[in-house]
């Protein structure tokens, strides 16, 4: 069983809908790394913004300065967080675990 063939104007429409949320991703990741939202705040806007739903978790911890890749892959494995997971699929433990070991983090 294979994916429906779509037509040339159907693709376009994909194409622009998948640009458009790019560019909200990457809005949201700048925002976070000059510190004008919080991640507590990028996690809850999820919940409405379907673009940011779909953010993988690694690349909102990657967003943050001084937090790269192998540093992002411990804090999940220390939380518990699989690295395909995205914003939607945290759970609400999974959430606020991130959320605190991040205030924790900026606090010291």
């Amino acid at each position: 069983m294979g994916l429906k063939e779509l037509t040339p104007q159907e693709r376009s429409d994909a194409l622009e809908k998948a640009a458009k949320a790019r560019a909200v991703r990457a809005a949201a990741k700048e925002r976070l790394k000059r510190g004008e939202v919080s991640v507590a705040e990028l996690i809850s806007s999820g919940a409405t913004d379907e673009a940011i739903a779909r953010m993988r978790v690694v690349e909102l911890l990657e967003a943050l300065p001084g937090i790269g890749p192998v540093r992002a892959a411990g804090i999940m494995a220390e939380i518990g967080i699989a690295g395909s997971r995205r914003i939607r699929g945290l759970g609400i433990h999974q959430a606020r675990a991130l959320v605190d070991f991040m205030d924790t983090q900026q606090s010291v």
